[in-house]
């Protein structure tokens, strides 16, 4: 198997990290999510994982669940509109098309162009999957939505990494272009945002992922009720995982409001 060398700094890296512990716990036989791209990617894929992001034994299963609980959002979508398109906002290197694919499915990747150049290079083609390399606070993506089948906008990982008024503005140009369609995207909570603009979530392996810039509290929250055309807001439970900590811990935590602020969360946008 030809490997493929791949050099990404700061917000274009975190695609790597993201996809190197999806894998790692792809691998495990009793793994909470079957993603056998992601693990063919790692192993075609020259880059030091370990050496850059250690083993990935401590985030893996977090990364695995909060993957599934976009799957599930997806598949709801496509149970209702089985010909609909799901636009993959700042999509990096994630292979969800090919976990949720229904065969009837329009996919469209909006990432920087780097990015889109290593998805052509890495992942099968198919005629229903198709990338522009732009980003995604750009408006001209928004002209090669196909609306007919309805719209499902995501992205993961990529709101923190922006400012406020442009995470908001985003979110508020989905809503506008999508009336009557929905948005999924994950937030990270104030506190933590917070910690990382002070440099303090590196990890043991030396690796510091870049400072995300917007964090969620219960103020930014009613901000986000309040954009115009989005009609509901909601927090998706992520699906219970294995052990003490993933199978009960963070379940019953997640079920009390003010603890729940406090956790990196996924949030369903109804649109009007």
């Amino acid at each position: 198997m030809e490997r493929v060398a791949v050099q990404l700094e700061r917000v274009p890296e975190t695609l790597l990290w993201t996809l190197h512990h999806r894998a790692v716990e792809a691998r495990r036989a009793d793994a909470v999510l079957h993603d056998p791209v992601a693990v063919e990617l790692l192993e075609r894929i020259d880059y030091p994982f370990e050496a850059r992001f250690g083993s990935g034994e401590r985030l893996s299963q977090w990364q695995a669940l909060r993957a599934r609980c976009f799957d599930n959002a997806v598949r709801r979508f496509l149970a209702d509109h089985p010909d609909g398109t799901v636009v993959a906002l700042g999509e990096g290197l994630e292979t969800q098309f090919w976990r949720v694919d229904n065969e009837r499915v329009h996919w469209l990747t909006v990432d920087l162009p780097e990015v889109v150049e290593l998805r052509r290079r890495l992942l099968p083609e198919n005629r229903r999957l198709r990338s522009i390399g732009c980003s995604a606070l750009e408006p001209s993506w928004l002209a090669e939505v196909d609306t007919t089948g309805g719209v499902l906008a995501t992205a993961q990982g990529l709101l923190m990494c922006l400012t406020p008024d442009e995470a908001r503005g985003l979110i508020s140009t989905c809503a506008g272009s999508f009336p009557g369609n929905g948005m999924v995207f994950d937030v990270v909570p104030r506190w933590l945002a917070e910690r990382s603009q002070s440099g303090q979530l590196k990890t043991k392996a030396g690796y510091e992922p870049p400072h995300w810039s917007w964090g969620v509290d219960r103020e930014e929250g009613q901000r986000l009720r309040s954009l115009p055309r989005v009609a509901e807001l909601r927090a998706l439970r992520l699906p219970r995982g294995r052990g003490l900590v993933h199978g009960a811990v963070l379940p019953a935590a997640a079920r009390i409001p003010a603890l729940h602020r406090l956790m990196l969360s996924v949030l369903s946008a109804r649109f009007a």
